[in-house]
């Protein structure tokens, strides 16, 4: 074969090789998109839709779909696809409880095991969650709330911990999106600043009290009626597409 002939066998690879998202990058993406809830629960997730957003085979997706479903943040039903999962009241409920327990456990290693640079990268998070609220961003705010607990989570030192913490944090947050009240309040700012105070002052009873407290007041914005946002995959990541073009054009 000659040396002129190989580069027009196969463009269309070549160019998706440069175009296409990785898989770490789709589930990235997915994962934020349904902690800052533009991903609604029950929204149905097609394989050929999400594969023409990010560039890759419907294969890819399939796979990081099985992920996020053994997260607990998907469900895949036969003969029916895949969809966010919309947990139940009851389901709500039981992630709620496993979610508490959690939160205490690792509120008690996080005074045993935070280092005060782990400490102060959470106060720079908060920072930033605060800054997202403060000019209106709430879709990134929220997800920084949730982030906190996941990096909250490592700085614990228990590796099982951070693994439940990422499926727990995420399902709540599906329940905030499909349950929550319409008053939109936030106050995780302070709240989580003061937990971080009592982790720094290796005050255990103290900052368990708190945390506690946080997750009172997240059962407090619930009541159990439906809000929903959009069903609109590519509204949802109308950005990826964006991006795919501008790199197509500097190419």
């Amino acid at each position: 074969m000659s040396k002129q002939a190989q580069p027009t066998k196969s463009p269309n690879r070549a160019e998706k090789k440069r175009t296409g998202a990785t898989s770490d990058t789709i589930y990235a993406h997915m994962f934020d998109a349904i902690l800052e809830h533009r991903l609604a629960p029950g929204t149905k997730l097609s394989e050929e839709a999400l594969g023409e957003i990010f560039g890759v085979s419907r294969t890819i997706i399939r796979r990081e779909l099985s992920q996020l479903a053994h997260e607990g943040v998907v469900s895949i039903r036969p003969n029916r696809g895949a969809m966010v999962a919309s947990p139940s009241v009851e389901e709500a409920r039981q992630i709620l409880y496993a979610r508490r327990l959690v939160e205490r456990a690792i509120t008690e290693l996080a005074v045993q095991h935070a280092t005060e640079e782990q400490i102060d990268e959470l106060r720079e998070m908060v920072t930033e969650e605060h800054d997202c609220f403060a000019r209106g961003d709430r879709g990134a705010g929220i997800r920084l709330s949730g982030e906190f607990h996941l990096k909250l989570a490592e700085a614990a030192n228990n590796a099982p911990f951070v693994g439940f913490q990422r499926s727990l944090v995420s399902q709540t947050s599906l329940i905030i999106a499909q349950y929550e009240k319409g008053t939109r309040s936030h106050c995780s700012y302070d709240e989580h600043n003061q937990l971080l105070d009592a982790i720094s002052a290796r005050d255990t009873d103290k900052a368990v009290s708190l945390m506690m407290h946080h997750m009172d007041h997240i059962d407090a914005k619930l009541n159990f009626d439906n809000e929903s946002t959009t069903d609109d995959l590519h509204a949802v990541f109308s950005h990826i597409g964006f991006a795919r073009k501008k790199a197509g054009t500097k190419q």
